[in-house]
């Protein structure tokens, strides 16, 4: 038998002649939400004085550039490019050397700027969202790995070269889990000095907390009748585990006051390994919060919810937070803060304009399916006009999607 080749290099024909292509026509999204959130003319605000000439480039819209390239997947200071090579689309994008002195600029004060200019932007979308029932300051630290040369890069607790920034996202939710902010953390938030200062704000807490010897005696003394079910995450009972308030003084050890102590056990999955500390069969875990209320089972399903911090982080990583490619500290610190508006603006995105599996998918997704289509950019009675392939399976998404953003009103 025979076989016909049919490889591609062979059958296609490459001919460069088509003009005024781009091959990130959904990356726009992420530009004209940040113009109509308000955040590209605060961060101007948060720039302002580092011009020390007439330029051609506002800084703080090269900061605007700068987060949208994260966003839709660049890794380094030179990945700018890929906006650059399409000003029809994305206007006039800087020169690398100019991105590089707008990061230079960022010290501390104009830091905390551009993170009130993040805050204002956040707040003109709650505006527009409709603002959560209750908002939930998630922390957790991650390793960033740097095996060279960079300033303040050393061992981490992990024994790696690096760094392990701590994070800080919002979770929010409309059930009625209480009200106020509530900060969470695992077991590292446990320190008083911190605690003490949470509560000395008025905020409420829900942290992890280790499992030490007087914890797992309070736990083997209480009485069986003591354990109510535990709720799975859609708030049903769920088989096999159980929470209960372990009778801790803990003010007496210094804890802020109203602090108690709420222990899950659960049985471990089949084939899971049990350590010392499980008893009878049983796997426990412990949290201290400051709430109040009588359904610990539900103060013990909403402080579980932590996890999603660790899915925030993994999408950090996607979106700039893989590497810090500086040597500088400043610099670098000042890299993690555009990642975050990257984040952002991922986020709003998907709150304000998308539906269904885009509005929850993560970033590598996200990309692929809506923000790097290519398309073709013509002018018709002086309008600018974005032509799709035929039948592309999420036009109907991408076509709302614009709707939704030009409906939007402009940020004052």
């Amino acid at each position: 038998m025979r076989v016909k080749r049919s490889e591609l290099v062979e059958s296609v024909q490459i001919v460069a002649d088509a003009d005024c292509l781009t091959s990130r026509a959904g990356t726009a999204l992420l530009v004209g939400l940040a113009d109509r959130v308000g955040l590209t003319g605060a961060l101007s605000l948060a720039m302002g004085g580092v011009r020390r000439r007439r330029s051609r480039h506002d800084p703080g819209r090269t900061l605007r550039d700068l987060a949208v390239m994260l966003a839709d997947g660049g890794d380094c200071l030179c990945d700018l490019g890929a906006l650059r090579d399409q000003p029809i689309l994305f206007g006039d994008v800087c020169s690398d050397a100019t991105a590089w002195r707008a990061l230079a600029a960022l010290d501390g004060e104009r830091l905390a700027a551009v993170r009130e200019a993040r805050a204002f932007a956040r707040g003109r979308v709650w505006e527009l969202a409709g603002a959560p029932r209750r908002v939930i300051l998630d922390l957790d630290a991650t390793l960033v790995t740097a095996h060279s040369d960079k300033e303040r890069a050393a061992g981490t607790y992990k024994h790696g070269f690096g760094f392990h920034p701590l994070l800080c996202y919002e979770a929010t939710t409309e059930e009625a889990k209480g009200t106020g902010l509530l900060v969470r953390a695992d077991s590292g938030g446990a320190t008083h000095a911190f605690l003490d200062h949470v509560a000395a704000l008025g905020l409420c807490f829900s942290v992890g907390f280790d499992l030490t010897e007087p914890v797992r005696e309070a736990v083997l003394l209480l009485p069986e009748k003591a354990w109510r079910p535990a709720l799975s995450q859609a708030g049903e009972e769920k088989d096999g585990a159980a929470v209960a308030e372990l009778p801790l003084d803990l003010e007496a050890n210094g804890w802020p006051a109203g602090t108690r102590a709420i222990c899950r056990r659960e049985r471990p999955h089949p084939g899971a390994q049990l350590s010392f500390t499980d008893a009878n069969g049983y796997r426990f875990q412990t949290f201290i919060t400051n709430q109040q209320g009588g359904r610990i089972d539900r103060l013990e399903q909403l402080h579980r919810q932590h996890a999603v911090v660790e899915d925030r982080i993994r999408c950090g990583k996607d979106t700039g937070l893989q590497n810090l490619p500086f040597r500088a500290f400043q610099a670098n610190a000042a890299w993690l803060e555009l990642v975050l508006c990257g984040q952002d603006l991922l986020a709003w995105t998907q709150r304000l304009l998308l539906e269904g599996e885009l509005a929850r998918c993560e970033p590598k997704r996200l990309r692929y399916r809506l923000l790097h289509v290519a398309g073709r950019l013509t002018r018709h009675a002086r309008r600018l006009r974005l032509h799709l392939p035929r039948g592309w399976a999420w036009g109907e998404q991408f076509f709302d999607a614009f709707a939704r953003l030009r409906a939007l009103p402009q940020a004052p």
